[in-house]
């Protein structure tokens, strides 16, 4: 299957976009984040906060479980940004989901660039170090 160009302005775009759905009363920052799939759609996600904070979903969080429920495909590019348009870099817990969904070559927007999931979260835990049943 060949893979989508990057369009990184209406990735950026659409991450600013579901800023605007997040709920975030407790820190006030309103996190949207877009993805790339490798079929050229666009899915996103928003951050939703919670009193109990360990309950938080982040907006890479959201958007992955949109992905699962509305076909997979794998993700190519990530954009996140906050509602003043700083562009984010994923944590290391959405760091991890990411790269179950998208591998080592997803290529991941921040502050400084973008760059490759390999370098973001190098010697990740993976599939591969679970035991076989």
């Amino acid at each position: 299957m060949e893979i989508t160009p990057i369009d990184w302005t209406s990735l950026r775009a659409a991450a600013f976009g579901a800023t605007t759905n997040s709920y975030a009363p407790y820190s006030k920052l309103q996190v949207g984040v877009a993805a790339l799939l490798a079929d050229g759609r666009i899915i996103t996600g928003c951050n939703v906060e919670n009193a109990s904070f360990g309950l938080t979903f982040c907006a890479e969080v959201t958007m992955i479980g949109r992905l699962r429920m509305e076909g997979v495909s794998p993700l190519v590019a990530v954009a996140a940004t906050d509602q003043f348009r700083r562009q984010l870099t994923p944590c290391g817990r959405c760091r991890q989901i990411l790269m179950e969904h998208g591998g080592p070559d997803l290529v991941v927007d921040g502050p400084t660039g973008p760059r490759p999931m390999r370098e973001l979260l190098p010697d990740w835990f993976g599939p591969d170090e679970l035991p076989s049943s």
